[in-house]
This record gives C-alpha cells, structure tokens and sequence, in this order.
C-alpha cells in the first residue's frame, strides 16, 4: 500500500477510534461544525413574562444524554413556576426583537462556535443592558473559543480540562456563600458525582462571587490517558459555581451537570430552580457585585 494510503488509514482509525469513545462526539471535538443559523424561530405568541430561553446548540462536543435530560426538567420547572419558556437549538433567536421577550438566557450546554458575528453582538447588547444569564457545565467547557469575550467575559474563566480515568468521580462541593439565596437549601457542603471541570484561573480575582469550591482532596484532578498525565490541580480556590456583573446584567454559571443523573438529583434539581428564580427576580436591578 502506498505511504500516502498508509498515512490517511491512520488518520481515520484515530479518528473513528476517538469517536467511538464518546459516542462520535469526539469527532466534534477535533473537526467542529461551523453552522451558523440565519432564518429566526418562532416564538409562541403568549409567551408569558417572566420567560426563560434555553438554547442547546451545539457545534462541539454533544452532551446529548445531559441535554435530553435536562430539557424537561427546565419545562417541567418554567410550567410549575409559571414561567414562560422556549427552547431551541437555533442560533438567530439571538437577535434584539427575540431576545427581548426573555428575562433570562440559559446556555445547556452549548458548544463551539454557534452564532455568527450579529448574534454576538445581539446577546453581548441584551447582557449588558441588564439580561440574565446562566451557563452550565459544557458552555464552559470548549478547550478553545473563537468568541473570547465568551470565557473571558460570560463565562468568566478559561477550560483547561477535566480528569480522566477515571472521568466521573465523587466530590465534595464548599458551599462557600450559604447566605446566597440560590445556595442556602444546599448546607456546608455537597457531595456528589460529576466530570469535574478545571479552569486557568479563578474568576475571584476578576471580581466574581463565588458560590461553590471542589474539595480537590476528595477526588483526584489529573487526566490519565493513553501517553497523557497532566495534573490539572487548582489547588484551595477551584471555583466551580459563580457570579458575576456583565455591565448592567448578571452571568451565573455552574460547572456541574455532565451527566444525565445529575437533572434526577433531587437538590441539583433544586439548584437549578433556585438559580433561574433568582435570576428573574434581579433581572430589573443594574448588576451590584456584591449581589
């Protein structure tokens, strides 16, 4: 077989072999989709105030178990609330008429690069201007970024990675601000089961509240995979819930939720209720840092 041949074989047995890892999902992950969505959804017409849009696009890696999930949990939530709700994976709901039916935006783990440069700039707009917006587990989780104001900015802290081998594990969460109202049915600490997310940095020293700490000494913070053995240790301060301003508006996010268990946890549930309430309930206050 010819040397060319030899070397693309190679290629695409890697390729399909990473893939089968994750079911295909790591090939989003080295070859990631570049779709951008034109054409608007449409909104239902009665859509009550205060609304939540969820928006799951994903041009990365997929949690598709997580995702479907989680998605009834958010309506079952918005529905016993009262809330209104839309969900969807079309990016160009992102734009200032759509935008502005909604008290807060909610990223389920989105991922890659899923909106063009006026949807950007749109969503920047209605965050700055005093909009909610709560990020979880994966939109903070893309190991490069083609909008850094994404985790500069919205998310606050930059991905480094997650351990491996093994992937999930049990820990212990810090409840470090019990005061909080989306954090004070949680008590001292939280020990549960996730893929434990390491960031570059902590957001405490750009000014970020931080609700929650992983105890590193209850789990083990390296990736050990095939040639690979990285420690990704943060050391004392590994935030992994948090909130911040974005000019006039809020960004909440949570590191949590990889797995599809996580949306039958009952105080993960919880969590999740809590934090949208109090989202909608500032929506109409300038962001105060100390909030």
């Amino acid at each position: 077989m010819p040397p060319y041949r030899v070397h693309s074989v190679w290629i695409l047995a890697c390729v399909l072999g990473l893939s089968m890892l994750s079911g295909c999902n790591a090939f989003r992950v080295f070859f990631p989709s570049s779709h951008h969505d034109e054409a608007a959804p449409e909104l239902p017409t009665g859509l009550e105030r205060p609304a939540i849009l969820v928006f799951s696009k994903t041009n990365g890696f997929r949690h598709h178990e997580a995702i479907d999930a989680g998605l009834p949990v958010f309506e079952e939530t918005a529905r016993k609330r009262g809330w209104g709700y839309f969900a969807t994976e079309n990016g160009a709901v992102h734009n200032t008429e759509q935008l502005a039916r909604f008290d807060v935006v909610i990223w389920f783990q989105s991922s890659g690069n899923v909106l063009d440069d006026f949807q950007r700039e749109a969503l920047r707009d209605w965050i700055e201007s005093g909009g909610s917006f709560f990020g979880i587990h994966g939109t903070g989780g893309d190991p490069e970024y083609d909008w850094e104001w994404q985790p500069e900015t919205l998310v606050g802290a930059r991905f480094i990675g997650h351990p491996m081998n093994p992937q999930f594990q049990e820990a212990t969460l810090e409840i470090e601000d019990g005061a909080h109202p989306i954090m004070r049915h949680l008590g001292e600490n939280w020990t549960r089961t996730d893929e434990w997310y390491s960031f570059d940095a902590s957001p405490r020293a750009s000014g970020a509240r931080i609700l929650a700490t992983v105890d590193e000494s209850t789990y083990s913070p390296r990736i050990k995979m095939f040639f690979m053995d990285r420690d990704l240790a943060m050391g004392d301060d590994h935030p992994v819930i948090w909130t911040h301003c974005v000019g006039r508006g809020r960004s909440l996010y949570s590191a949590l939720g990889h797995l599809a268990d996580a949306y039958a946890e009952p105080m993960h549930r919880t969590f999740l209720e809590e934090s949208i309430a109090w989202l909608i309930e500032v929506r109409s206050e300038a962001c105060d840092r100390s909030q």
